[in-house]
């Protein structure tokens, strides 16, 4: 058998007419092979860069967050698999390349249980022939895998034996151990998790029940529904202490998002909203809550922001309210009649009027505009883990410059611009705001924005439009066929 790649000139002139046509049609072969990979290649790329670029097209920023989040999970799943196959393709050329640099994966977390397999050979003893001397350990080679075991339904059985005396005949007996719901089938773990599905894991009770037929355990909707009731009104002492807690916090976020909410007598659904307070981004100790309500009124927050005092009786909370521009918080922070309290504006609100303009190229002067307040930003990353009176004098010597030079340029700005346009507009929103956009210069204690609860109530949205599911798994299964053709073609 030739080898082809140790063939010289002069071996070649040697070659009988058998043994050349040899060459030549193992030359064709060859180059063949390497067009249908090459080809193979070029269309799982294509296929790659086209996945990509669906996930990061405008087309995304009209879905919802479940919706988007949905759609990114199939596109994922289909690019790590044209990922995959491209990996085997391009296998035999890494061979002959400097094996690349792997990124470092994370470290399994510590807390979790370790099941420990030995694999150790059954013989220790020198397999060479003529030796059989016992071999020395040396060392050992250590992989880590992370598995799960699904949930498992168990039963507390308890048992209260009772105690007699045959001389006084007096019975004694354990008192029961008080439960979330008493006389009831759950445990606190199970309403617990029922909660926690619901309300975190956005799991209908429909849904809860099919998962739990699963292991055997019959448990309709209407009980899990009251399940989670009982937990509610049991959790209400908490909330009361978490709410004292939140507030108790001097520069507190707030904000709110709506929520579909059943409407029977209507048979449809109407919107309510949750608002959410937490604690300041800067604190030492993160908190949040939130709070469920049929409106967006001013009169949900003017409620929400009181404390009990040391008599019991409410007492309206006083510090720095980290929040947007909505009308709402006009009451609520309204000096004459809450004197104790301030507003802070959110720079991220300012900064996103100007990004739209950049994104949609209607005006030359919104990429000054981000340029100016990215500044800012940078200044502040570079105080993380300073304490407020430190921050707040950094703030002044490094920050409160580029501020007067952002509202000067603004002001600048604003002359050349016409009225009643989209420039227009976005100057003006913090120009107009500029003394609660500010407040942060004031105050080391107060942050830049209000993204800190923005990203605190962003899990609410999952739980939205679950009417559009459905509509969303048909599409997403057209999207998910696009890689199909280019994988049928490498098999």
């Amino acid at each position: 058998m030739l080898d082809m790649r140790d063939l010289t000139a002069q071996d070649l002139q040697r070659l009988s007419v058998e043994q050349a046509q040899t060459v030549v049609e193992h030359i064709r072969r060859q180059a063949r092979e390497i067009a249908l990979k090459e080809a193979k290649l070029e269309k799982l790329s294509f296929e790659v860069a086209r996945l990509r670029a669906w996930k990061f097209s405008a087309r995304t920023e009209a879905m919802s967050a479940q919706q988007r989040q949905m759609f990114e999970d199939t596109l994922a799943e289909d690019e790590a698999e044209l990922q995959a196959q491209l990996q085997t393709l391009r296998a035999p050329e890494a061979k002959d390349r400097q094996p690349r640099r792997q990124p470092r994966r994370q470290a399994l977390p510590e807390h979790l249980r370790r099941v420990e397999h030995r694999h150790d050979p059954e013989d220790t003893t020198c397999p060479t022939p003529g030796c059989g001397a016992p071999m020395t350990r040396v060392g050992e080679d250590v992989s880590e895998r992370l598995d799960i075991v699904p949930a498992e339904f168990f039963v507390h059985r308890h048992v209260y034996g009772k105690w007699a005396c045959r001389c006084c005949a007096r019975l004694v007996q354990e008192p029961a151990e008080p439960q979330i719901i008493d006389g009831g089938m759950p445990a606190a773990g199970l309403v617990a998790h029922t909660l926690i599905s619901r309300f975190v894991d956005h799991l209908p009770y429909y849904r809860q029940e099919a998962i739990n037929a699963r292991s055997g355990v019959h448990t309709p909707r209407s009980t899990l529904a009251a399940w989670s009731g009982r937990g509610g009104a049991a959790l209400q002492p908490l909330y009361d202490a978490h709410k004292r807690f939140v507030l108790g916090e001097r520069v507190v976020h707030a904000d709110e998002t709506p929520v579909a909410m059943l409407d029977p007598g209507a048979g449809r659904t109407k919107r309510a909203y949750v608002w959410a307070y937490a604690r300041g981004a800067l604190s030492d100790t993160p908190g949040v809550i939130y709070d469920f309500c049929l409106g967006r009124g001013a009169q949900y927050p003017a409620a929400f922001l009181q404390c009990t005092g040391d008599t019991g009786d409410p007492v309206p909370w006083q510090g720095t309210l980290v929040c947007d521009q909505y009308q709402a918080y006009d009451t609520v922070l309204d000096a004459r009649q809450y004197p104790g309290r301030s507003a802070a504006g959110c720079l991220a609100h300012a900064r996103r009027k100007f990004d739209e303009l950049f994104k949609a190229k209607a005006s030359a002067m919104a990429e000054g505009a981000l340029q100016r307040i990215a500044a800012i930003y940078r200044v502040e990353r570079g105080l993380a883990g300073l304490k407020a009176d430190e921050r707040l004098a950094m703030r002044q010597a490094l920050a409160k410059p580029l501020w007067d030079e952002l509202h000067r340029w603004l002001k600048l700005e604003r002359q050349r611009v016409a009225d009643g346009g989209p420039p227009a507009k976005a100057i003006d929103y913090s120009l107009n705001h500029w003394t609660v956009l500010t407040r942060n210069l004031l105050d080391g204690a107060v942050p830049l924005d209000n993204n800190h609860l923005e990203n605190l109530v962003r899990p609410w949205a999952m739980g939205r439009n679950k009417a559009k599911s459905a509509f969303m798994r048909s599409r997403l299964g057209r999207v998910s066929q696009m890689a199909r053709p280019a994988l049928a073609a490498t098999v």
